[in-house]
């Protein structure tokens, strides 16, 4: 069974739905117990990140997903879920993450300065090794990103990046724990094999 975060950020129903349609059983978890007898996590988010771990905190999922995680369960950040992962986030601020992975998120805008910012739209992937996450995937394949931040991190970590300007990381990973900045469930057929490859990870 795999778990989606539910803690009051995002609508949630598009990545349930690509779940579903590819017959794997999948909740919406707003309990402890639910995401704990999962065997696997998925953490979404849209918005700022010091709301979303504001929200994650008050409902006391945060430190759930981090156990779980540690202890070795699949975990896959989505978007802004992704950039909770890490140790720090500079977006309007200094907000502290979940820290699973080394690095923090930092603004695109000073770092491109001829594209619009937020990036949003169709680009590839230029995988950097390979990943249990890309089992189905090729590099040069298309995915649908949304965001003005990205995550600043260990190249040894990032799995994947996009072209945008400057190499803007696509994806990471670090054992068991998997982020991706672009939304699975929003990439087409290309979206639905990554979302496949995780719930094939043990």
């Amino acid at each position: 069974m795999i778990a989606i975060v539910d803690y009051g950020v995002g609508n949630l129903f598009s990545l349930y739905s690509s779940l579903k349609s590819l017959s794997l059983d999948t909740v919406i978890a707003k309990d402890k117990e639910t995401i704990e007898k999962a065997d696997k996590i998925i953490l979404p988010g849209v918005g700022a990140f010091k709301d979303a771990r504001d929200k994650l905190k008050e409902t006391g999922l945060d430190k759930v997903v981090i156990r779980e995680a540690k202890e070795g369960k699949p975990l896959l950040g989505i978007c802004l879920g992704m950039q909770m992962l890490f140790e720090k986030s500079f977006e309007y601020g200094e907000h502290t993450g979940l820290a699973l992975i080394k690095g923090s998120v930092v603004p695109l805008s000073g770092r491109i300065t001829s594209l619009k910012i937020p990036h949003m739209g169709w680009n590839s992937l230029d995988m950097n090794f390979e990943s249990r996450l890309y089992k189905y995937v090729s590099g040069g394949e298309y995915v649908y990103f949304v965001h003005s931040f990205y995550a600043d991190c260990q190249r040894d970590n990032i799995s994947a990046t996009s072209f945008y300007g400057i190499d803007v990381t696509a994806s990471v990973e670090s054992g068991n724990v998997f982020g991706t900045q672009f939304h699975p469930e929003k990439s087409g057929i290309v979206g639905l094999r990554i979302l496949k490859a995780f719930s094939e990870i043990k």
